[in-house]
């Protein structure tokens, strides 16, 4: 998957590709794909901080360029990214 925007930069940069793993359970901290019910087309990469309400509290790593929990309530985990693949290979 490759990711789009500012949002967790400095983490990962526009046009990061990154591996995820579906079925792997989500912990506070890591970096997670998501998707909210107000906008279920639309996934995200986003850093899981807390469980809440039936789905999880996330946030952009730059708070200055991410629309996150903070606007949209909590999100649905899709899938924790484990690797960014592209430009230099390195685990999360």
């Amino acid at each position: 998957m490759t990711v789009r925007g500012p949002s967790m930069s400095t983490t990962l940069s526009d046009g990061d590709v990154v591996l995820v793993r579906f079925g792997r359970t989500a912990r506070p901290g890591d970096v997670v794909l998501v998707r909210w019910s107000a906008r279920p087309q639309q996934l995200s990469v986003k850093r899981a901080t807390r469980p809440e309400g039936g789905g999880w509290w996330v946030e952009g790593d730059n708070p200055f360029g991410s629309t996150d929990s903070r606007t949209l309530g909590p999100a649905e985990v899709v899938a924790v990214v484990t690797h960014r693949m592209w430009p230099r290979p390195r685990r999360l």
